[in-house]
């Protein structure tokens, strides 16, 4: 026994050890890198042609730290933070479209319907290269965001680099405070009639709104079917994709979220009921539908409950926290991904449609003559 213990204090004086050296190698090496960090500042202030704003190089060594990690976690300044507008209640200021990073290029995710980014001609997928003539690669999308902000009202030249155009495309947009109805509603035919469900946004009324909308088609038609159109619905609200998830399904997992902590790792399930009692359901997306729109979309899809129609979503699968600073700015940080109930991330892959309808010409008014997608989607109901 004595040998054993002997054996086993000297294992642990071993691990102890070595853990320590590791930990103290890696310190060092921590140290080392801020060293160079500060000699780097230091000489940049001493050498570099112009005179620097070192506070101002110091926010941007911050921000590229965040953007290294991934294209949604970002540094906000107290000018900025104090500055920020939630687009969760419904109305806030500035073009309507949601943006994202993708290569250090500010890129499109969705332009809202009927807000002026919408209506100038801003679509999905466009990288926006300059502002006011200022160029944006290089720069932060919080830097991007503040160059975008200004008074109701004036406007704002973006010049846009747009797939399959060969030419920079440029727009002239009219700032204005964006009201977001979440959701438009329409009975489609006469003989067999269809409930289209328009899904602008998950802010926080939209899952009363639509549950509304549901409830008078069912009490005024005898309906073949709904559908329900996700396209360039840039996300919101996570509570509202799994309210209006749980609407068309009567049990079974809705959504996972995992992080690093026990508190960030969670799962969403449905209860029992279904607001349109088991009629055929078809969604239709495009790259335009992000975050909430992809839960809705792929754990739909997952439970087969729904046909997929369109194109692949965005692939923005994961969840930001804002964290306040102690200098009066702000963290937008990423804590965890969202994982459908098959276990797949959306992350950088999202919904692939069941049935993929490319987009032709389309221009979102309830039209099936110019609405290909739309079209496709009446079509296979009545079939």
């Amino acid at each position: 026994m004595k040998k054993i213990n002997i054996v086993i204090t000297i294992l642990f004086l071993n691990i102890f050890t070595i853990s320590n050296y590791v930990y103290s190698k890696n310190s060092n090496e921590l140290y080392k890198k801020i060293d160079l960090f500060s000699e780097v500042l230091e000489t940049i202030k001493q050498e570099y042609v112009d005179e620097i704003d070192q506070a101002a190089v110091m926010d941007s060594a911050i921000n590229g730290l965040l953007q290294s990690l991934d294209p949604y976690s970002a540094y906000m300044s107290p000018k900025s933070f104090n500055g920020m507008q939630t687009d969760t209640r419904g109305e806030f200021g500035g073009l309507g479209i949601e943006i994202g990073m993708e290569s250090g290029v500010v890129k499109v995710i969705s332009p809202i319907d009927d807000t002026p980014a919408a209506n100038a001609g801003i679509k999905s997928g466009d990288y926006i290269v300059r502002i006011n003539g200022q160029q944006v690669q290089g720069r932060t999308l919080t830097e991007a965001v503040e160059l975008m902000r200004g008074p109701v009202g004036s406007e704002i030249k973006l010049t846009v680099r747009r797939k399959n155009e060969r030419k920079a495309l440029e727009f002239i947009i009219k700032r204005a405070i964006i009201e977001v109805k979440s959701v438009e509603a329409k009975i489609i035919g006469t003989k067999n009639k269809i409930g289209y469900l328009r899904l602008k946004s998950f802010n926080e009324n939209s899952d009363k709104q639509l549950f509304q909308k549901i409830s008078n088609f069912e009490k005024k038609n005898k309906l073949t079917g709904y559908i329900l159109d996700l396209r360039n619905n840039p996300g919101g609200l996570l509570t509202q994709a799994i309210s209006i998830t749980d609407y068309f399904l009567d049990d079974g997992e809705i959504v996972s979220t995992k992080g690093r902590k026990i508190s960030e790792t969670r799962r969403f399930f449905s209860r029992k009921g279904d607001v349109i009692n088991g009629k055929p359901l078809i969604i239709i997306t495009n790259n335009g539908s992000a975050s909430a729109a992809e839960i809705v979309s792929g754990a739909l899809k997952d439970h087969k409950r729904a046909i997929i129609l369109g194109e692949p979503t965005y692939g923005k699968g994961s969840v930001q926290s804002i964290i306040p600073l102690k200098n009066g700015g702000g963290l937008r940080l990423t804590i965890s991904k969202y994982y459908l109930p098959s276990g797949k991330s959306i992350s950088d892959v999202g919904v692939l449609p069941d049935i993929l309808v490319e987009e032709i010409g389309k221009d979102f008014k309830i039209n099936t003559e110019n609405d290909n997608q739309l079209k496709y989607a009446v079509d296979l109901l009545k079939s």
